[in-house]
């Protein structure tokens, strides 16, 4: 157990048989069977709340603390006296979006020391706000999950984010402000901060037991993630699912501009426009102009600006146990979000989880999942109501093969995950040769041409083209499962000072069909930092990592793995005008794969 019941007579049902549930005990408290919270509370009979609560920032500048709008939707009993714990939804979403342009991509490239290279600034961003039109300040309306939580003896509460709806203040996409706004919620739930009504009353949470949960989905995921990487006290656990943990690495990559998928041309400043529906919009527009300036969609480097919205440095702030969700399709907010994030989470001794799905940019409990809905409730019910389910102590890992099934493991990457390497051979212009031996004799060079206006899926089915690099192993004999993310560290020179570099991994099958499985970016001018653009000079060789997006990835039997290298990517990076020269030395370029099995599974699959 980690802490004393709170809610009265809880002990005497905890004393019955699991499943059964005595009628009197839904009035007393919260009731739990084989570890799970039951709906002994109904959905409807409510008190609903609607306040705004301080926040210790003043980000629209108007010598004001800016206010949360919140809403609280609690049972009945707990007029009573019965104290609950909280779900907190956050969202910046709640009351729409306005319409707004996303960025042009068919810039040229920025070269350091030429003037006026790279991608131009938007319109002014006051302009830009003055022309959006779109909904605001709308009605905060149930999600699919209030009637589930609520009949489980969990309150919910909703809050919209900073500039966004009735709330005051300024969106930042990710900025510190919004994660003072959302931590600031936790901290009215704990009684550390005051909320008023419409009236301008003041209200509190006496009702709340101060143990609180965060979860969404992408935006409304990312929102957890900020305010646990503060360390906040009353923050028991999140749920992030397709959730950002870097804002650069959801709009930049080794140093490259590049797009969340479907979105080309989106950036931190197009996401703030878009959710900034609060009423008086004119006092943020010289806020929301800085982010247009401070983006720097022109060296694409790692600055302070994005150093703000990093959550992962502050991992080891994290106190909140984590259940982090993801799609191993998602391409909006790509899987290298929650890997990185995962993986510091583990480092710095988090207590985590990790459910990974087959489908996109989505919630698992839009796939009907009821194993989904069990690890949830049970989730909660041992980290907000301390019941003792073993939640904490069962496999780390769940992830969903391709196949639908679900499969629990002990950690992720999985068990036995170790690099490996596999070696391009020439005819890359055709369907040069990818084996775990690398080719002997001296360096040589294989060559490609930018061209943007072609898709990765069209270079990649071609049968021969000057655009791309193709290079396959042979037929696998058994299946080779990756897990964790692959790295590409390619020899390569450029015949321009400036280039995009692009790196994919195909699964082909025997009748010639394709799948991208994971792709990656990088500007060869942030070679050696993130934060610092430095010149390439033509015609000299550069050791360039290109980092793909980590996955859990089964190639099947009698598929072969194919590894394609090009330029610019016509859906993510920036769109130069064609013909950037790239020259890829191969006894000095290699792709380095994370394999359940390591070197010898692979050798023994792929030869």
């Amino acid at each position: 157990m980690r802490g004393s019941w709170r809610a009265a007579g809880l002990a005497a049902v905890l004393a019955l048989p699991l499943g059964v549930v005595p009628a009197a005990a839904a009035e007393e408290g919260p009731v739990f069977a084989d570890g799970e919270a039951q709906p002994v509370f109904s959905a409807s009979d409510v008190v609903r709340e609607s306040l705004w609560v301080r926040a210790p920032v003043d980000s629209d500048r108007d010598g004001l603390d800016d206010e949360v709008y919140t809403e609280v939707v609690r049972q009945r009993a707990t007029e009573r006296g019965l104290k609950v714990p909280v779900v907190f939804l956050p969202s910046p979403y709640y009351s729409g979006g306005n319409d707004v342009d996303n960025h042009d991509v068919d810039v040229e490239l920025h070269v350091p020391g030429e003037r006026g290279s790279g991608a131009p600034l938007r319109a002014r961003t006051d302009e830009r706000i003055a022309a959006a039109v779109g909904p605001n300040a709308a009605p905060i309306t149930s999600t699919r999950y209030e009637s589930y939580f609520v009949s489980r003896g969990f309150a919910v509460v909703y809050a919209e984010s900073l500039g966004t709806g009735k709330s005051t203040g300024c969106p930042t996409s990710g900025g510190r402000n919004e994660t003072t706004g959302m931590r600031s919620v936790v901290d009215w739930l704990n009684g550390r901060t005051s909320a008023r009504d419409a009236s301008g009353a003041a209200v509190s949470a006496a009702w709340s037991t101060g143990k609180t949960a965060m979860m969404g989905t992408s935006y409304n995921g990312t929102l957890p993630n900020a305010v646990a990487a503060t360390g906040v006290r009353g923050l028991e656990t999140i749920v992030p699912i397709a959730a950002i943990s870097s804002w650069y690495d959801y709009y930049r990559a080794g140093g490259a501009v590049v797009a969340p998928g479907g979105y080309q041309g989106e950036d931190a400043d197009v996401i703030a426009v878009y959710v900034h529906t609060r009423a008086d919009r004119s006092a943020c527009a010289p806020v929301l102009a800085e982010l247009t300036r401070e983006q720097d969609r022109v060296t694409g480097d790692f600055t302070p600006f994005w150093q703000e919205r990093d959550y992962v440095k502050d991992a080891p702030l994290v106190r909140a146990s984590v259940l982090a969700v993801h799609g191993l399709n998602d391409w909006n907010v790509k899987v290298g979000q929650v890997a990185r994030w995962y993986e510091a989470l583990k480092l710095n001794g988090v207590e985590h989880k990790i459910w990974l799905h087959q489908s996109g940019h989505t919630d698992p409990d839009t796939l009907r999942s009821a194993q989904w809905r069990r690890t949830l409730n049970r989730w909660f019910s041992h980290y907000l109501y301390d019941v003792d389910n073993g939640v904490e102590r069962e496999p780390r890992s769940t992830v969903q093969r391709e196949d639908r099934s679900w499969v629990d493991e002990a950690e992720w990457p999985a068990p036995g995950t170790a690099p490996a390497r596999l070696n391009p051979w020439v005819g890359g212009g055709t369907k040069g040769v990818l084996r775990t031996d690398a080719m002997p004799g001296r360096p040589l060079v294989e060559e490609l041409r930018d061209d943007a206006g072609k898709s990765v899926e069209q270079l990649v089915d071609l049968p021969a083209s000057g655009n791309r690099l193709a290079y396959g192993t042979r037929a696998l004999t058994e299946p080779v499962r990756l897990s964790g993310t692959p790295r590409a560290d390619l020899a390569v020179s450029f015949d321009r000072p400036a280039a995009n570099v692009t790196a994919v991994l195909v699964d082909r099958s025997p009748d010639g069909t394709s799948r991208v499985i994971t792709r990656g970016w990088a500007d060869p001018q942030n070679r050696l930092d993130l934060s610092v653009t430095r010149p390439v000079e033509p015609g000299k060789r550069y050791r360039v990592e290109v980092e793909l997006q980590a996955n859990d990835y089964v190639v099947a039997a009698g598929h072969r793995l194919e590894l394609v290298l090009l330029s610019s990517d016509h859906d993510y990076t920036l769109r130069p005008a064609p013909g950037a020269g790239l020259s890829v030395d191969l006894t000095g370029t290699s792709v380095e794969l994370p394999v359940v099995g390591g070197k010898a599974a692979l050798r023994r699959a792929a030869g």
